[in-house]
């Protein structure tokens, strides 16, 4: 409908609760213009209705979600405000201090495995955002993990950052192949690792907590 399109958007603190979605309320979600939503919209590549008796259109939460996932939109806004950290490793000591220090930042929802099973049963419940996974696991490799996250469309938009102290080139070129998005290699700096893990999420602008 254009510039008259409705645009009542009710503000970040809601999107987490909200469950129908006005193109205006879309846009600011998506961090993108009215028109490109309405554009989307009426051309199918996102779904949703009309209010009965005008041309006001309506987007559903799960199809925005599926909409922002599909373009690699980070769905952080809409899904409580901090994003969800699965960080995989073995080593007691590493996973405390990258807890300890992603949790005092304050953007960030953590949680941990040390083996691949469990890191597999985590992603079916906790859906994380970002994945820091250590290369050598105790029953699987980085690459398997990898690739098994790949498979799944509703892990699409999940960012993976593979860590470890000994690997080669080639492993490193099999995880890119397998859809690793990063590779940090340890020991590392904490700082730099929470600055990579803020801009592969997509929340480069900080409020750390301190």
């Amino acid at each position: 409908m254009g510039a008259s399109e409705d645009t009542n958007a009710s503000g970040p603190v809601s999107w987490a609760s909200k469950k129908i979605f006005t193109t205006g309320e879309a846009a600011e979600v998506c961090k993108v213009s009215q028109q490109t939503i309405i554009r989307c919209f009426d051309s199918g590549r996102l779904s949703g209705f009309r209010v009965p008796g005008s041309k006001f259109r309506r987007i559903p939460r799960e199809e925005l979600i599926r909409f922002m996932r599909d373009n690699e939109i980070p769905t952080t806004a809409l899904e409580g405000g901090r994003t969800r950290v699965l960080i995989v490793d073995d080593e007691p000591e590493i996973v405390s201090i990258m807890t300890e220090v992603l949790e005092r930042d304050g953007r960030f929802d953590v949680r941990s495995a040390s083996t691949g099973y469990d890191a597999g049963m985590l992603t079916e419940s906790f859906k994380p955002n970002v994945i820091i996974l250590d290369y050598l696991l105790p029953d699987i490799n980085g690459n398997v993990v990898c690739r098994r996250i790949r498979e799944r469309s509703d892990m699409a938009s999940t960012r993976i950052i593979c860590v470890s102290g000994v690997v080669k080139h080639e492993e490193i070129d099999g995880l890119m192949r397998s859809g690793m998005d990063e590779f940090i290699k340890k020991p590392f700096d904490v700082d730099h690792l929470v600055l990579r893990i803020a801009t592969l999420a997509g929340i480069t602008s900080a409020s750390r907590a301190g």
